[in-house]
């Protein structure tokens, strides 16, 4: 759908969306899942390259073909990549599908997969006037690598009829797609900033187009009152009116941030702007059932679903623009199908996109109906908070198997089958083999080939199994190790030299073995790949240059340093010269400064008060002293380990209440309330950040020190100072929120004087002063004095 203009309209799709969306028929199973989940990307594209080498000089693997259908009113365009074309005395178009299944259960191959090879048949004879066309169905067992063949012929006439049915089929939907986007593009052509320019705004506006009109990554380090959403959504818009992209994907870690991004578009509506705009929120989430379980017997959403559901959204299509959780929940229910697949589908036909990162990143949960075909799109990754992309994407291509798991499993299968258990046994002798050699933790440097081998094994016994066992007690157990072992072996075959292996004792004396990503720059990059031009985008991207190393492989990246419209002497931004968060300082005299340190600026003016800590102990620790000497008018709160969704708005809801005295919440940095709130206003006046937030000592922290170390002699930086140097920036960044802010921020720990964390600072805290507990209090009352008579 990329490029539609009034000239030359064109639609496009590709051919597996198309028989996907047209032949799709019946109830969601998710029961086994063969063919589902555990079809891994990665997986798939090993085998389709090993088969593919395999074959003859005849043989032409990966062959984009695609072609143009004229109406009155636009070109429809459907496109693919044929698996391989064999070029013999008559044709063949193959299509292979890597599967966890046993072939022997496949008597025929599956429709759409089928219906794929006939689209890609028929286009290719088109081009190249044949009167006859052969379609090859190669399937492969990815653990075993075993092959099934399924070979048919088919006159171009056959072709041909069958091919335009399923056009006459998707008409309608092209119609719907050419029609919206024609009032789409002509709302934005109209479509003006909503307001006047703040400082460095248009250019940073400009910055953004000319990345995606270049069809490049943009890193950008935009300090607060830079208002990088909308300056990152706009510029996207316009580009997306003028034909150089087809869609916006606004990436979020957090809610808050998608909430953020909903009222951006929102904001654009308002002004004239038409297009369609999704929320996708998480299946758990979007589960009308009181447990989510997608097995057609026992959900009435799934039985039936693809019956139902082209109607629910063709019809969602009509008469809404903007879907929320609720709207597409109320269309569900009214159609009786699953609002979290409703969702999806809905999502084919939306101009704006707004997710988790999950779903463009995550092998295990990435849109398929965008990314599956290994082509680049027509479109626009905007990436809010990107500072949060390098451990999630760490986690995202990482994987772990604990051994108690395969006892565990044990125990439930051997009733039902002696193979099954014979092979969790084989792979629980390995892992026992791996857990007596390791002490606390050890890096393994060797193969683990033999302990893969089995996991193989077993992953096949597993899918016969499944597949003979639709419905028993533990089904759930079961189905949750199966996924977890596909994930494994999934991830195994990305291991490189950006990986390294482990195994450990956890504190839970748990013993497992984890593949480590240590560098996730390279699988993001896959991603990237797929997209015109990615933004990335944090108040906290510093340095830039390793958040470009970490979330990119390509060295031609654009970065840039918003400019923030806010004022410097709106702050007051104080480092404590004379107290320390060293563990080698950790006593109770320290504490006690510490504590009289948060007494002593909380006096300077009526307010709340943000307390930051590197961990609970010290929160707990300086909290017990600071309650002896806290004056009669302060109040305070802490923030609690494990704190649910109701805990976590009562203690916001603090800050709301209008209070006689001043009011000091203690929490933890990184933590909940260390990123994504907005306190504006007199809502927060002021935080106290005690110590450099350096991540605690860990097996693969270390991990992670000792590659780069290696790598590049930055190895404390990159596992330990970067990381605890954002949750500093994150949490100071809570106190001035708008241009009529005032606070003051204040660091405890003697360590951010040293050259190797004054570099780190943003330009907006080159006018920090140095204080002891002696004059903080007293600089801190300047201050606010300053404010009152209008100095500042």
């Amino acid at each position: 759908m990329a490029g539609i203009n009034e000239e030359f309209p064109m639609i496009k799709i590709s051919v597996r969306n198309l028989v996907e969306f047209i032949l799709r028929s019946g109830d969601i199973d998710n029961r086994v899942g063969t063919l589902a989940k555990a079809d891994a990307m990665q997986q798939g594209s090993r085998i389709h390259r090993k088969i593919q080498r395999k074959m003859g000089a005849s043989y032409r693997p990966e062959v984009s073909l695609k072609i143009q259908i004229e109406t009155d009113s636009y070109i429809l365009q459907v496109e693919g990549r044929a698996d391989g074309i064999i070029e013999e005395e008559e044709v063949i178009i193959d299509e292979i599908k890597g599967v966890y299944k046993n072939l022997d259960t496949l008597s025929e191959p599956v429709m759409v997969h089928k219906a794929q090879a006939m689209c890609y048949a028929y286009m290719y004879g088109e081009k190249q006037k044949l009167h006859r066309v052969g379609v090859q169905m190669t399937y492969c067992n990815l653990d075993t690598e075993e092959i099934k063949r399924f070979r048919e012929s088919f006159s171009f006439q056959e072709l041909e009829n069958w091919f335009y049915e399923i056009i006459d089929q998707y008409t309608k939907w092209a119609d719907f797609q050419f029609h919206w986007k024609k009032t789409m593009t002509r709302s934005i052509a109209g479509l003006e900033f909503p307001y006047e320019y703040r400082e460095g705004q248009k250019k940073l506006a400009k910055d953004v187009y000319r990345t995606i009109l270049r069809k490049k990554n943009l890193f950008i380090q935009a300090p607060t009152g830079t208002g990088k959403t909308l300056t990152t959504v706009f510029p996207a818009v316009k580009a997306v009116g003028e034909g150089l992209a087809e869609r916006i994907f606004y990436l979020t870690a957090k809610t808050i941030t998608a909430t953020v991004a909903r009222d951006t578009f929102a904001l654009f509506c308002e002004l004239g702007y038409r297009a369609k705009i999704i929320l996708i929120t998480a299946k758990e989430k979007m589960c009308p059932l009181e447990e989510m379980d997608c097995n057609p017997v026992h959900c009435p959403y799934a039985k039936g679903h693809f019956d139902r559901v082209n109607d629910a959204v063709f019809d969602l299509l009509l008469k809404e623009d903007f879907y929320t959780r609720e709207v597409l929940l109320g269309q569900a229910e009214k159609f009786q199908v699953c609002p979290f697949e409703m969702c999806l589908d809905t999502a084919s036909f939306c101009d704006d996109i707004i997710c988790d990162y999950n779903y463009v990143f995550d092998p295990n949960v990435y849109l398929k109906r965008f990314f599956a075909d290994g082509m680049p799109g027509e479109y626009i990754f905007l990436v809010d908070e990107a500072h949060n992309l390098v451990e999630r994407g760490r986690e995202m291509y990482s994987a772990a198997v604990y051994k108690d798991d395969f006892l565990s499993l044990r125990k439930i299968l051997k009733k039902y089958d002696k193979k099954l258990e014979q092979a969790l046994s084989q792979c629980n002798k390995h892992l026992l083999s791996y857990k007596r050699e390791c002490d606390t933790y050890q890096v393994y440097e060797e193969d683990i080939s033999a302990l893969i081998f089995s996991l193989m094994r077993l992953g096949e016994r597993m899918d016969l199994f499944l597949q003979r066992n639709l419905e028993f007690p533990e089904k759930k157990q079961v189905m949750d190790f199966y996924f977890s072992l596909r994930d494994f072996l999934s991830v195994y075959e990305r291991v490189d030299e950006r990986y390294v292996i482990y195994g450990e004792h956890g504190e839970d004396g748990r013993f497992c073995i984890r593949l480590f990503c240590v560098d996730p720059s390279y699988n993001l990059q896959e991603c990237l790949d797929k997209s015109r031009a990615t933004v990335f985008f944090s108040a906290t991207l510093l340095p830039i240059g390793f958040y470009k190393e970490m979330l990119s492989a390509k060295g031609d990246n654009y970065a840039v340093y918003a400019t923030t419209s806010f004022k410097k002497e709106q702050k007051l931004l104080l480092i404590g010269r004379d107290v320390s968060s060293r563990y080698t300082r950790r006593n109770e005299q320290e504490f006690k400064k510490i504590a009289s340190y948060i007494r002593d600026i909380i006096a300077g003016k009526k307010g709340n008060y943000m307390v930051f800590f590197p961990s609970y102990q010290l929160l707990s620790q300086v909290y017990e002293e600071f309650v002896k000497i806290a004056p009669a008018h302060v109040t305070f709160i802490r923030q609690e380990s494990g704190m649910g969704e109701g805990q976590r708005e009562d203690f916001l809801k603090a800050f709301e209440e209008e209070n006689e005295g001043s009011m000091a919440a203690f929490c933890v940095l990184g933590g909940i309330f260390g990123e994504g709130i907005d306190l504006k206003e007199e809502r927060l006046i002021g935080a106290v950040i005690v110590g450099t937030g350096l991540p605690q000592i860990g097996h693969e922290r270390e991990i992670l020190k000792n590659y780069f170390q290696e790598k590049n002699g930055e190895g404390f930086d990159y596992a330990y100072r970067f990381a605890g140097m954002n949750k500093v920036l994150q949490a100071a960044g809570r106190v001035i929120r708008t241009a009529e802010d005032k606070g003051v921020i204040v660091l405890l720990d003697e360590r951010f004087l040293e050259g190797s964390y004054l570099r780190l600072f943003p330009r907006e805290w080159e006018d920090f002063k140095v204080c002891t507990l002696r004059d903080a209090g007293e600089r801190v009352a300047e201050f606010w004095e300053e404010m009152e008579h209008g100095q500042v």
